[in-house]
């Protein structure tokens, strides 16, 4: 999915100005070494203003008087201002390294954990290229503009005017003639402001989306090559190359549109005033040191106004940058759930009435956030008791709403209307670390990280488990393949855990739900990639951790559905039926058809 499929607004009335001002509460902390930096920077650059001033005395002193002293005198001065210049731009390259990289540092760091807090909707709707370009890509920018243009607009600022008012001190008339092209500069510049922030944000968006391709690419690796698909994914990689060549290349066209502005009407102005000084100094109104400060002011001038192009550039890539950075950080993160706690504390009064604890469902009903107004709700009205220390199974036919309404118990999802309650209390009044803790869950797609067996499956247990814990859940899980790994269960798994097959992952996946010892334990289809052996070792294995908790197990082999107590059969989004497997086994002629059906699978 693109940008402009997630969420990337438009903004034809954006002041880079105060976007480029979101940055404050970062900037804030390191603001006295940034702004001696930019004092530094300024003195030095009006250091190269002193110089056209010493070539005058040159000129009209020792020059004229042929006084060879003089000279060499007006030549240390000139090499001590060089020296001095350059060991000021060094001192405000070294203010400003390191806060610098300390502000992207916490930037990205702000970022990246933003996201984790960010509900999963979230992330279903932003492709993963795009807050990758943005923690990478975007950021660089944003400290780029922070070392350079937002120093250098400043100081060329300074540089400008100080140059303007030596010249017109000088000679008044020829300093007319150097500022004639100010206007039209200014108005380049504002056109070249609007127009270049659109392709900026186009080129940055399109970084974001090949960036996804690119990724995708290496992760899916394995169905590329098993499909023979290189081709046609290397012809959407070269598409949208393609595509971004060309937002380069009209960021370039831009850029050097106003750049031949920039630099061809003060070279035509500098010609100008040299052809009319010459005059006056062949005249005898002005001397030939004044013309040479002049000319010499007027091209020490030259950096400052041609790189105001580059400037504005930078200046733009930050500003969009910095939008696309906090488009991110502004998107409404997952509440602690203490905002319902006043709400909730009336719920255990309630269970001391009806005397019951475990989880339950009440009324529970759920769309996704981003769905039709008019469209059914996936879930509608879940009423569902899974007793203390039960097992419950869910099972329904393929999109009846089993997955989701797991992902409702440890909060992955919020419900539209209901609430659901854990030993009485609502999860919406419980802080979601809390909750998390209580709960423990595994997918049916199972995902481990670039790590160790043994971090993988303990990133389910407290921070106190230890090896013990670790071997239990691998016994479990019929997992104890991890010991016969190359390192043991010190082996790193790569990323995805590619390098293990498919029911290992699985195993590995369901001893991280289990080695915590969860109060309440939720199972999406834990066994699916398992041979019929290994799957009645890890059923013997997971009844003794099954009795010790509360467990909802969505089940699509009736092996699978043996383990739970009592079954719920789920159809069209609501609960059709609750019993124990036989009991629906005769009355349920869908349930029947289910399971005659996952039968027919298992042989």
């Amino acid at each position: 999915m693109t940008t402009s499929d997630a969420a990337a607004p438009d903004h034809p009335d954006r002041s880079t100005v105060r976007s480029l001002l979101r940055l404050w509460p970062y900037v804030r902390p390191v603001r006295a070494r940034l702004f001696c930096a930019a004092f530094v920077a300024v003195v030095a650059s009006c250091l190269a203003l002193v110089f056209p001033l010493i070539l005058k005395w040159m000129v009209d002193g020792p020059v004229t008087g042929h006084d060879p002293a003089g000279v060499w005198l007006g030549a240390l001065y000139l090499l001590l201002l060089g020296i001095a210049e350059a060991v000021l731009f060094g001192l405000r390259r070294w203010l400003v390294a390191r806060p610098l990289a300390g502000v992207e540092a916490a930037m990205r760091a702000d970022l990246y954990r933003h996201l984790q807090r960010l509900p999963v909707a979230f992330h279903d709707r932003w492709a993963s290229g795009q807050l990758l370009s943005r923690a990478t890509t975007d950021l660089m920018l944003v400290r780029m503009f922070l070392a350079f243009p937002l120093t250098f607009l400043l100081v060329n600022a300074v540089t400008i005017l100080s140059g303007i008012a030596i010249m017109l001190a000088q000679q008044w008339t020829l300093g007319l003639v150097l500022l004639a092209p100010a206007v039209p500069v200014m108005v380049v510049c504002w056109l070249f402001e609007r127009r270049y922030s659109e392709v900026a944000r186009r080129a940055q968006d399109q970084v974001g989306d090949l960036t996804t391709v690119v990724e995708e690419s290496v992760l899916g690796i394995r169905i590329i090559k098993g499909f023979g698909r290189h081709r046609s994914q290397a012809r959407a990689f070269r598409e949208l190359s393609r595509t971004l060549r060309g937002t380069e290349l009209a960021k370039a066209r831009l850029l050097a549109s106003i750049w031949g502005v920039i630099v061809t009407l003060p070279e035509f102005a500098i010609g100008t005033a040299l052809v009319l000084g010459t005059i006056q100094v062949a005249d005898g109104r002005l001397s030939a040191g004044t013309l040479v400060a002049f000319l010499s002011t007027a091209l020490a001038l030259r950096w400052p106004v041609d790189s105001i192009g580059f400037l504005l550039a930078m200046s733009q890539e930050a500003a969009t940058a910095t939008e696309r950075y906090f488009e991110v950080m502004h998107a409404t993160p997952e509440s602690d759930g203490t905002t319902t706690v006043a709400a909730a504390a009336t719920v255990p009064a309630a269970r001391e009435s009806d005397g019951e604890g475990g989880l339950r469902f009440h009324g529970v009903e759920f769309r996704y956030p981003d769905a039709p107004a008019d469209a059914p709700p996936v879930l509608a009205r879940i009423d569902l008791h899974v007793r203390p220390g039960e097992s419950m199974a869910l099972v329904g036919a393929t999109g009846t709403g089993k997955t989701t309404l797991t992902a409702l118990v440890p909060r992955l999802h919020e419900v539209t209307s209901g609430r659901i309650t854990l030993d009485g209390r609502d999860i919406t009044g419980m802080p979601r670390e809390e909750l998390r803790e209580l709960v423990a869950v595994a997918f049916e797609e199972p995902t481990l990280f670039s790590a160790t067996v043994g971090e993988n499956v303990l990133m389910g247990a407290p921070g106190t488990a230890g090896r013990a814990e670790l071997d239990r859940a691998l016994s479990v899980a019929q997992a104890d393949f991890a010991h016969t790994l190359p390192q043991g269960t010190g082996t790193q798994v790569g990323e995805q855990g590619l390098s293990l097959s498919g029911g290992q992952r699985q195993r590995l996946a369901l001893a991280r739900a289990v080695v915590g010892r969860p109060r309440f334990l939720v199972l999406d289809d834990p066994l699916s990639a398992l041979d019929v052996h290994t799957e009645a070792a890890v059923e013997a294995a997971l009844r003794r951790v099954l009795a010790e908790t509360t467990a909802l197990i969505v089940a699509h082999r009736p092996s699978t559905v043996l383990l739970a107590d009592r079954v719920a059969l789920i159809s069209d989004g609501r609960i059709a039926a609750v019993g124990t497997h036989h009991e629906l086994l005769r009355t349920h002629a869908e349930y029947a058809h289910l399971m005659s059906g996952a039968e027919e699978d298992g042989r």
